[in-house]
C-alpha cells in the first residue's frame, strides 16, 4: 500500500522542487516563480512551460529533470519508486487499522487469560507416564549444609530475624 506521497528535494535560493506521487504519476514543482519556464527530462526539451511537469505512467526509471527561465536554471535527480496496483491510504484509515489490530491482539490475550486461569489446577491424564497404583512418598529432601536446623533451646540464635515493629 502506498500514500499519496509529497516531498520538498532540491534547496535552492528559490525555493525547493515539490515532487508529488500517485500511483504511476509524478508531478514536479519547479521552485522558480515564474511563468514560461523551460522544462527538460534526461536531456530532451519538453512541451509544458507550466511550473509543474506531470510524467504519466513514470516506470521508476532514474532520471535528470531541470526547469529553466532565462539564465536561472533548478536540477533535480529523479528516482522515484512508483506502483500501478498500489493504493492510497490516509492517515485515519492507517490509525484506523493499527488500532484494530492493537483491540483484536488485546482480546486474545484476555482470552487466553481467562480460559487458562481454571486450569492451574487440573491434572493432566495424558501427561502422566507412571503407573496408577498406590502414592509412593518421596523421602526428605537433603538439608541444604549452608543452613542450620533450628533445634530446641537454640531459638535465641535466631531470635534476631523477627520481624520489628517500627
Amino acid at each position: 500500500l502506498l500514500p499519496l506521497v509529497s516531498f520538498p528535494i532540491g534547496v535552492s535560493s528559490q525555493g525547493e522542487f515539490l515532487v508529488e506521487i500517485s500511483g504511476t504519476t509524478v508531478t514536479i514543482t519547479c521552485p522558480l516563480e515564474d511563468e514560461d519556464i523551460q522544462w527538460e527530462l534526461s536531456g530532451k526539451t519538453q512541451d509544458t512551460r507550466e511550473r509543474k511537469f506531470i510524467i504519466k505512467d513514470h516506470d521508476s526509471t532514474p532520471a535528470n529533470l531541470s526547469c529553466s527561465w532565462g539564465s536561472t536554471k533548478r536540477q533535480l535527480y529523479l528516482n522515484a519508486k512508483v506502483c500501478a496496483t498500489c493504493e492510497e491510504l490516509d492517515a485515519l484509515t492507517v490509525a484506523g487499522i493499527i488500532t484494530a489490530d492493537l483491540l483484536i491482539t488485546l482480546g486474545v490475550l484476555i482470552l487466553v487469560y481467562y480460559f487458562s486461569k481454571g486450569r492451574k489446577g487440573r491434572a493432566s491424564s495424558a501427561g502422566d507416564s507412571r503407573p496408577r497404583g498406590q502414592k509412593m512418598q518421596r523421602p526428605p529432601p537433603v538439608p541444604n549444609p549452608d543452613y542450620e536446623p533450628i533445634r530446641k533451646g537454640q531459638r535465641e540464635v535466631y531470635a534476631g530475624l523477627a520481624p520489628r515493629a517500627i
